[in-house]
């Protein structure tokens, strides 16, 4: 009886897979089509335009084939952490339709071992790390795994640290930086949570709303280190930046600080059920916690300034 059992889960599990791959090809159809079309526009209004979805969580990949088809790139690589089992992603589409190199970190093994028993890991040129990133290990963990001087994009999703890790790289130059923000810390303030090497989302607060730096965080470090926003993905979750000297090979509208936001309710109660908060009840739900106002870098209670 066993032997029928494990034959039953083994057809299961391919005919999941084959099942899986189908979807993912018409995909990869729908996103090419739709990279044709996005590329005819001669001026976007907002990067929105552009967007459209196969890997990544909301429509990355549209604004992504959109500034790597405008912007010169010369390196054709990648690095992207907080990638979890890399399902859903920033970078997979670039690796499997325009087959750029990179290198993908994650802090938990098992993701890490997912990725690398995937069929496209052995088809493309990846490489996929297990680390914890913080400030002290990022520069090393680049330079240990060949990722040195100019790259195509940098991608940064650790709900936690991502300022912080930010700021402290310097062994990658790259073209274009993708950052996760915190909408819910609006967009008046330069903010980000205290620098703490172990932060983790949902330990720091129950709701899964305290994480990260404001948009105007995260601006004016990209001031700092030569690059300018371009805009954000609609659902006001992603930013984005080039290199100051590549600006005038895009043609968007507006190249400035506007937010839209987040409509995303993914906020959760103590006992991790979702409670769909919106608006202003999510920063009235973590307003007893401290954030670095940046602008003096004090601490402050959020309830203070919002």
């Amino acid at each position: 009886m066993s032997f029928i059992r494990n034959t039953i889960g083994s057809l299961k599990s391919r005919l999941f897979s084959n099942s899986l791959r189908a979807i993912e090809v018409n995909s990869f159809l729908l996103g090419k089509i739709n990279t044709r079309q996005i590329l005819n526009i001669n001026k976007l209004n907002s990067l929105k335009e552009a967007e459209f979805k196969v890997f990544s969580q909301w429509g990355d990949d549209g604004i992504i084939q959109y500034l790597i088809n405008k912007i010169p790139i010369i390196n054709h690589t990648f690095v992207e952490f907080g990638v979890e089992d890399y399902t859903e992603s920033n970078t997979r589409y670039l690796l499997m339709n325009d087959n750029w190199s990179g290198l993908v970190i994650d802090g938990s093994y098992s993701n890490i071992c997912n990725i690398k028993s995937s069929y496209y890991y052995w088809m493309h040129d990846l490489m996929a790390v297990h680390s914890f990133i913080d400030v002290d290990n990022i520069n090393d963990t680049l330079l240990d795994n060949g990722f040195k001087g100019d790259i195509g994009i940098l991608s940064i999703d650790i709900d936690g640290n991502d300022y912080w890790v930010w700021k402290a790289i310097s062994a990658v130059s790259p073209s274009i930086v993708i950052c996760e923000f915190n909408s819910v810390f609006g967009d008046h303030h330069s903010v980000t949570v205290p620098y703490n090497p172990s932060f983790q989302r949902t330990k720091e607060h129950y709701s899964n709303l305290y994480f990260g730096a404001s948009l105007p965080a995260l601006i004016e470090l990209a001031s700092e280190k030569g690059y300018s926003f371009i805009g954000a993905n609609s659902n006001s979750v992603n930013a984005y930046f080039i290199k100051s000297d590549l600006v005038q090979f895009i043609n968007i509208d507006s190249l400035d600080s506007s937010f839209y936001p987040s409509k995303c309710r993914e906020s959760r109660d103590i006992e991790g059920n979702l409670t769909f908060l919106s608006g202003a009840d999510r920063i009235k739900e973590i307003s007893e916690k401290s954030v670095i106002d940046l602008s003096n870098n004090e601490l402050v209670l959020l309830k203070d300034i919002m």
